[in-house]
């Protein structure tokens, strides 16, 4: 008997038809399967359209949705590929990793940068690798399937607005190529016995992003309104002096701090710099190192309803899901 695969539709551009106001989701998931019938040669597909939205539109709520639906049929199917709009994919796939972990499913996302039913769209060509992927033995957890490239959703972020070529691993190679209908893998993503699911998030998490001159009122009304914020500053990562104290403050409140950097690849440093050292030094200050910053907010969300103390925040934080983070400051080593 062939692999059964659960087909969840959100909406987006692969489901997306020409309207007076522009693109929006319309097509089934039913439509979306039909036009690409080799997928039936492959596993038994069930579908199910569980939203028909832009994935601008597309929040914690919907995760929520997309892992609890997941969770009630888990049993019941061998993999599951989510079609998703690319704009939010990145921030969707992460979610996921930290509301689903240590799968031996695979929980595969995919979309298309052109509709269905346009002549040029890669929509088809991903429908399928993303099946062919939900097929295999040893694919598990969550990952992007997207281009030819197969990519884990901790580590994914779209690149590029119109391209194909649409999403990039950063600091994390992919772990596997799809050409012309051929799997080729490099690394087996790990899994546990039982996935351990999730289903809370607090979205009282804030993304700032540092630009020269900025005002240090915008840091004080963030975290004023938030339970966690990210800053994305420049290089290896630092703060302007004006806001030093008001970061060392917030932490001492209890606010959890994230700090990253705007650069897409290789990774916070904070110590490098007598703007970030301070920080650094400060062990109610996180540092986001390796990790992307879809990754930091939304392992943010999933964490601040499990963590019972700043303490405990930080080791959720540091503690490797899915190969989120290389770099850890508890063990002051990088994970294998």
């Amino acid at each position: 008997m062939g692999k059964r695969i659960l087909f969840i539709a959100t909406g987006g551009t692969i489901a997306s038809e020409v309207t007076a106001l522009g693109l929006k989701p319309g097509l089934s998931a039913g439509a979306l399967l039909a036009a690409v019938p080799a997928i039936g040669a492959l596993c038994d597909v069930e579908s199910l359209q569980l939203y028909d939205l832009d994935s601008t539109d597309i929040g914690p709520e919907h995760w929520l949705g997309m892992a609890k639906v997941i969770r009630e049929r888990y049993d019941e199917f061998d993999g599951f590929v989510l079609s998703h709009g690319t704009d939010t994919m990145a921030y969707s796939a992460a979610a996921l990793s930290y509301l689903i972990q240590g799968s031996a499913k695979p929980i595969v996302f995919t979309g298309a940068q052109k509709p269905m039913g346009f002549d040029t769209t890669d929509s088809r060509v991903n429908l399928y690798d993303s099946f062919l992927c939900a097929c295999r033995d040893d694919m598990h957890g969550v990952m992007i399937v997207f281009n030819g490239r197969v990519i884990l959703g901790t580590r994914a972020r779209k690149t590029h607005t119109k391209s194909f070529d649409a999403f990039s691993s950063i600091n994390y190679p992919h772990i596997a190529d799809v050409r012309d209908g051929r799997v080729m893998q490099y690394i087996v993503p790990e899994y546990d016995a039982a996935p351990t699911f999730s289903d809370k998030l607090n979205t009282r998490v804030s993304l700032m992003k540092l630009i020269p001159g900025c005002d240090p009122g915008q840091l004080e009304w963030l975290l004023a309104r938030s339970d966690a914020l990210v800053i994305e500053s420049f290089g290896v990562g630092g703060l302007p002096r004006g806001m030093h104290e008001c970061a060392h403050r917030s932490a001492r409140e209890g606010k959890l701090l994230v700090m990253t950097t705007q650069v897409q690849n290789e990774g916070s440093d904070l110590a490098v710099y007598g703007t970030g050292r301070p920080l650094s030094e400060d062990p109610l200050i996180l540092e986001a190192y390796d990790m992307t910053t879809e990754a930091a907010v939304t392992k943010l969300m999933w964490l601040l309803p499990l963590a019972t103390s700043q303490a405990e925040a930080a080791q959720l934080f540091y503690t490797p899901v899915s190969k989120d983070i290389l770099t850890s400051r508890l063990t002051g080593k990088e994970e294998p």
